[in-house]
């Protein structure tokens, strides 16, 4: 999650949902960065999936002879082809036996393959397909420290990690219409659910666990290298959200910085500046997500160019990854990693968030 966190839902509303309907799903947009207009939908090995399409159902298994669904849009509607049966509807849906999650493998053909555990909606929208899968909120916590952790990072640190893209989706909802969450590090990055391994370990054991700030689980930013102080919202143009940030000591990153170049025009340096994420994040956009890698940075001119030199990888908010796995390898618990990156706040079960008011 390395940009602006909008923090849309509030301790009332966790209020009036039970413990167990805050641990139900999450609604993640997927693969929106291809802007797709056509997907294939199949059921994973050794799995079925029940597509609904229309008025007509379809069951894909890869045993059977129908284990693929063709899907393109078509202006306001889908066609959807799975064998010689073709359907022409504005919504589709997959799901596994009695309507619970299934196992399988969403595509863009020639691009991209994924496979996800969830329940999975297609519908067009101006002219592409827009997909979200509906997982169990500890599949997505799963997904998310898989595919967001720093490679080796102790298990320590990986139980930070789990508990901060945890209370972001408990607390973070609302930055999308259609759905909660997208796959991209606009929200949190996600890949396909780990099986057994240090990532799925570490959801499993802190399992149920966010941090809140007063009371109230807050949407926890964090950041890949902090340049050896972490920064506040405020200090880049962004608003805090329910929990203030603090400016922390990162021992890792101060003896150990991660340092970058960039060659830019004079007429682009004119518009990025140290104090602007959202100048910086829309030059990403533009010229790559490596031309400004952190808001930690000096310009100086070299003939008509501009040359920017820098520390750190992110928006340098909240946990810092690198100095995470510092203090993992050091000894330090996740406990002891969380409170120094998120001072003041503290580590509960969503059982005791929702019933301490």
């Amino acid at each position: 999650m390395k940009a602006r966190i909008k923090v849309a839902i509030g301790f009332g509303a966790l209020m009036l949902a039970s413990p167990l309907a805050l641990a139900e799903d999450v609604r993640i947009g997927v693969l929106g960065l291809f802007h797709p207009r056509q997907f294939t939908v199949s059921a994973a090995d050794g799995t079925a999936i029940i597509v609904h399409a229309g008025q007509e159902t379809f069951v894909l298994e890869r045993s059977s002879g129908a284990h693929v669904a063709e899907i393109r849009a078509l202006g306001s509607m889908m066609v959807v082809r799975v064998g010689t049966h073709v359907v022409h509807t504005p919504k589709l849906t997959a799901t596994g036996r009695a309507s619970g999650p299934a196992d399988f493998v969403l595509a863009v053909p020639g691009k991209i393959a994924r496979h996800y555990r969830g329940t999975l909606e297609l519908k067009p929208v101006s002219g592409a397909l827009v997909a979200v899968v509906g997982m169990d909120l500890e599949t997505a916590v799963a997904s998310v420290v898989a595919a967001e952790s720093l490679s080796g990072a102790p298990p320590e640190a990986l139980k930070a990690q789990a508990v901060a893209a945890r209370s972001y989706f408990v607390a973070g909802k609302g930055r999308h219409s259609g759905f909660d969450f997208c796959d991209t590090t606009r929200c949190q990055f996600l890949r396909e659910p780990p099986g057994r391994g240090s990532a799925a370990e570490a959801a499993s054991a802190t399992r149920g666990l966010v941090m809140v700030y007063q009371s109230q689980p807050f949407a926890a930013m964090y950041t890949r290298s902090c340049s050896g102080r972490t920064r506040t919202p405020v200090e880049l143009g962004l608003s805090p959200g329910n929990y203030p940030y603090y400016s922390v000591d990162c021992k890792y990153c101060r003896e150990h910085p991660s340092h970058w170049q960039s060659r830019i025009s004079a007429c682009d340096a004119s518009t990025v500046r140290s104090s602007d994420e959202a100048a910086r994040l829309k030059m990403d956009r533009r010229l790559g997500w490596r031309t400004v890698p952190s808001n930690s940075f000096a310009k100086r001119s070299e003939g008509d160019r501009v040359i920017l030199e820098g520390t750190g990888e992110g928006h340098g908010i909240g946990l810092c990854q690198s100095g995470a796995r510092a203090m993992a390898e050091e000894g330090a618990s996740f406990q002891q990693i969380l409170s120094h990156y998120y001072p003041n706040a503290t580590v509960v079960s969503l059982e005791r968030a929702a019933s301490s008011r």
